[in-house]
């Protein structure tokens, strides 16, 4: 079956990555809607420049914002990115075929990801397989938990067909490690408020050693970060950082919550 594709992205700030990732999906995407919370940089003139479908809403949370996105499009056939990422040659080659010859209900694809000026295979970062192109009739953003906004995924239909199709879907995450710690030191606050809000308890020698040992082990020595050089030990240190400091913050909150409830 031929198909029509929309292609929705999310937007706040992106002016260094808006116009590489709409660029991958010219002459390929049906249509192209970003969905933009009120970005103060150049993102919207940028936009306005290329010719995409331009919409401006409040955010309210990543999950929320990327199905509101989804719902806005005008196919439901959607190709979901994020203005980080860009598709490769090739995989613009399968989903150019996908379109002609529409069989599954959803399409997952593995995403490289950038760090520096590093392609990275290993780190536990690739391949990082992700449903990104689906009919949206079966398929919608979600999250593990009901009050959770961060970590979204694609969640399909009971049964639904998915497909992979090869072809990378080229991340550009952290130009420096300083950006990489300062976006760790944002989304652990956040992760942290979501855990607590979510009752999750914290048990300190499992969670504050033994879960960010066993990733670093698991990302350095079982996925290979050593074959990524000094940018792979850098990422598994970093990552391993990632979960000691998410825990630590949640019992920091929980320490805070306590103190409140036994003063008043």
């Amino acid at each position: 079956m031929k198909i029509n594709l929309s292609a929705v992205i999310i937007t706040f700030n992106e002016e260094k990555n808006i116009k590489r990732c709409v660029e991958s999906l010219e002459d390929l995407a049906d249509e192209i809607l970003v969905l933009d919370s009120f970005s103060t940089d150049a993102t919207k003139s940028i936009c306005s420049r290329l010719g995409v479908r331009f919409v401006e809403h409040p955010f309210s949370g990543h999950k929320e914002q990327k199905n509101h996105a989804t719902s806005l499009a005008k196919y439901n056939y959607i190709l979901s990115l994020d203005a980080d990422e860009a598709l490769s040659g090739p995989l613009r080659k399968e989903i150019r075929g996908v379109k002609q010859n529409w069989q599954a209900d959803a399409y997952r694809f593995n995403r490289l990801t950038r760090y520096g000026k590093k392609w990275i295979y290993h780190s536990n970062w690739y391949p990082d397989a992700k449903i990104r192109l689906f009919d949206r009739q079966k398929a919608r953003w979600g999250c593990r938990h009901e009050k959770a906004s961060l970590h979204e995924f694609i969640q399909t239909d009971k049964g639904a067909h998915i497909k992979h199709i090869p072809g990378d879907l080229l991340h550009y995450s952290f130009s420096s490690i300083s950006e990489h710690v300062q976006k760790i030191d944002h989304y652990t606050t956040l992760a942290a408020q979501e855990d607590f809000d979510c009752g999750k308890k914290i048990y300190i020698i499992h969670h504050l050693f033994f879960r960010p040992f066993r990733y670093f082990v698991k990302a350095y020595l079982r996925k290979r970060g050593f074959l990524d050089g000094m940018e792979g030990f850098i990422i598994c240190v970093i990552s391993s950082f990632d979960i000691f400091l998410r825990y630590a913050k949640l019992k920091e909150l929980r320490k805070s919550s306590s103190f409140q409830n036994h003063s008043s």
